[in-house]
């Protein structure tokens, strides 16, 4: 017994010694990786507080250059588009004479430099005649597409504007209009007038509006419930200051750019039309009128008359598609800074 508490004594000493020296020595060992971790910590916040500059700065500034560069790019390809088209028509115009002159000592000639587009059964240059026919075709196209959306207009802002009985009206006439083929509906306006040039233009301006009308008629319903508008009326202002100052802007550039995309139906339609006989003359140069000719001699192996007229079609289509597709990008809010 006495020993057991001479030993439970001797613990209890070396425990108090341990307790007198071992807070002194803690203490100094935590406040070394105290401060060892605070120097850390303001050397990672220093390194945090610079990094931060060099990367916003990245962020901020590498967008831009590459937004830059893309709106430049679109309106160089909008630039380029306009401008072939342009050159097709005044080049078109300035060489119909000369396509429609015959030379039989030519005739049947496959493509080479001197006739690129090769030459017909009556020795005319296809390449001339190609280009002149465009040309025809584009102008039928600028006349039509011009009437056709000016009709879009006028309908869609009066089923927007004009109350529900109005509305209903042109809604049910669009859809009308959209349940008949257009190419039926255009051969009938286009025999009833007459054929000709005037007879496609006319036709395919009546064909061609439902679409648009209904763009219109969506656009103008959604800027009438905007919040601008509620206050203009607020404000005191007219219906006719209203819908120049703030839906005329508002609808403008998905009425041009629905305008401009106009164009590619209606040559095509135009070119299907003359190729079926109900369009433009035979003695005028068309596209359609090329390729209805040379479907007789397609089996007699003279493959240029129709592959390069129609290919030069194309190529005029897809001109005007890219117009219109790059104009939206830089008029449409949603898509002008992409």
């Amino acid at each position: 017994m006495a020993s057991g508490k001479r030993f439970s004594r001797m613990r209890g000493s070396v425990r108090d010694a341990r307790a007198a020296e071992g807070p002194s020595e803690t203490t100094d060992a935590m406040a070394a990786a105290r401060g060892a971790s605070d120097a850390a910590a303001s050397a990672a916040a220093v390194a945090a507080s610079d990094a931060p500059v060099v990367v916003t700065t990245t962020l901020f500034h590498a967008p831009r250059a590459k937004d830059s560069s893309n709106r430049i790019r679109t309106l160089a390809v909008l630039i380029a588009s306009v401008a072939l088209l342009a050159g097709i028509v005044v080049a078109g115009v300035l060489v119909t004479d000369t396509a429609m002159q015959t030379d039989f000592a030519a005739k049947n000639l496959s493509p080479s430099f001197a006739h690129l587009f090769g030459t017909d059964w009556m020795g005319r240059d296809m390449f001339l005649r190609t280009l002149s026919g465009l040309s025809t075709s584009v102008l039928v196209g600028l006349l039509a597409a011009g009437a056709s959306s000016v009709i879009a207009l006028a309908l869609g802002a009066a089923a927007a504007l004009g109350g529900k009985k109005v509305d209903a009206a042109v809604t049910w006439l669009i859809d009308l209009m959209m349940g008949v083929p257009h190419i039926v509906l255009l051969i009938l306006i286009s025999f009833a007038i007459g054929k000709g040039f005037w007879g496609v233009t006319i036709g395919v301006a009546l064909t061609h509006w439902p679409s648009l009308a209904r763009v219109v008629r969506a656009e103008i319903l959604q800027c009438r419930e905007s919040t601008f508008i509620e206050v203009a009326r607020k404000l005191g202002k007219s219906r006719t200051s209203i819908a120049v100052h703030h839906m005329l802007p508002y609808v403008l550039p998905q009425f041009i750019v629905g305008l401009i995309l106009l164009f590619p139906h209606a040559i095509l339609h135009e070119a299907a039309v003359t190729f079926l006989g109900f369009g433009l003359p035979p003695e005028q140069p068309a596209i359609g009128v090329i390729l209805s000719e040379s479907m007789g001699y397609l089996s007699a192996g003279m493959w240029w008359l129709a592959v390069f007229p129609g290919l030069a079609l194309i190529a005029t289509v897809l001109l005007f598609d890219a117009a219109g597709s790059n104009l939206r990008r830089l008029i449409d809010p949603h898509s002008s800074q992409d």
